[in-house]
């Protein structure tokens, strides 16, 4: 099966003592690539040189809004300079989180906007971290430009109803460990309703891992649960799902 994590941190600490085991238990289960997503500015530039010491891993360079008020010109800056990379395949993680709020609601707001633009600007596609916040998210989309086609819900935590708006406007949904939890029948009717061209799988490791390994440290060899599982709710087999979901990562990560 070929398969693609979309959406993984093997930049963190989490991984420093196995990095090189965890990317070969994804490699034997048929993950033939990894993104790796900065999540803020250090992490950006672990992403990038990670990225250029593995072939099968690339990177998005961003800063999540629990970072927002490091976003100023000298930040944006150094992300623009990061992208031009040749690994660098999309800007992010940036958006809203209004669930811990550990950033001001108004400077995630102005931080996600100055992203967006940067993303327009250089031509890529983003990655959007989106939390309790899905209306005010779309709204700051639809005000900055038209990014149908190339933009990700990243670990979609929404329900059916949301999941309506992402498809009128043509983005992309990822899907994670989130569809295995018991408590999260929301997430898979939303999953049930989306369009197979649009949906993209990921693990967020070291976060969210799918059962059966719950409580465990997520890794994207973990992708073999979560593509069973959208196969299951799809009512397609785990192969055709991983080759539909592998061509719609090739496609808005331009590989």
């Amino acid at each position: 099966m070929r398969l693609i994590d979309t959406h993984a941190h093997l930049d963190f600490d989490n991984y420093n003592q196995d990095r090189e085991e965890v990317l070969n238990r994804a490699r034997k289960i048929g993950v033939e690539k990894i993104v790796n997503i900065g999540a803020d500015l250090e992490g950006s530039r672990r992403a990038v040189k990670l990225a250029e010491k593995y072939d099968d891993v690339y990177a998005a360079v961003g800063i999540h809004p629990h970072e927002a008020d490091t976003v100023n010109q000298k930040s944006l800056a150094e992300i623009i300079k990061l992208a031009s990379s040749s690994r660098v395949k999309a800007i992010g993680e940036c958006g809203l989180d209004f669930y811990y709020d550990n950033s001001p609601r108004e400077i995630q707001k102005e931080a996600f906007k100055k992203q967006l633009n940067s993303a327009l600007e250089l031509e890529l596609p983003v990655v959007v971290h989106s939390r309790e916040a899905a209306a005010e998210t779309l709204e700051i989309i639809d005000q900055t430009g038209d990014f149908a086609k190339k933009l990700i819900f990243h670990c979609y935590a929404y329900g059916p109803e949301e999941i309506e708006e992402i498809i009128k406007r043509d983005y992309y949904a990822a899907f994670g460990g989130l569809i295995t939890f018991k408590n999260a029948q929301p997430v898979r009717d939303a999953l049930k309703k989306m369009p197979l061209n649009r949906i993209l799988l990921e693990t967020d490791a070291p976060y969210l891992t799918p059962a059966p390994n719950r409580g465990k440290r997520n890794e994207p060899a973990y992708l073999e649960y979560i593509v069973k599982k959208a196969a299951e709710i799809k009512g397609i087999s785990a192969e055709k799902m991983g080759e539909i979901t592998t061509e719609n990562a090739d496609r808005i990560y331009n590989f």
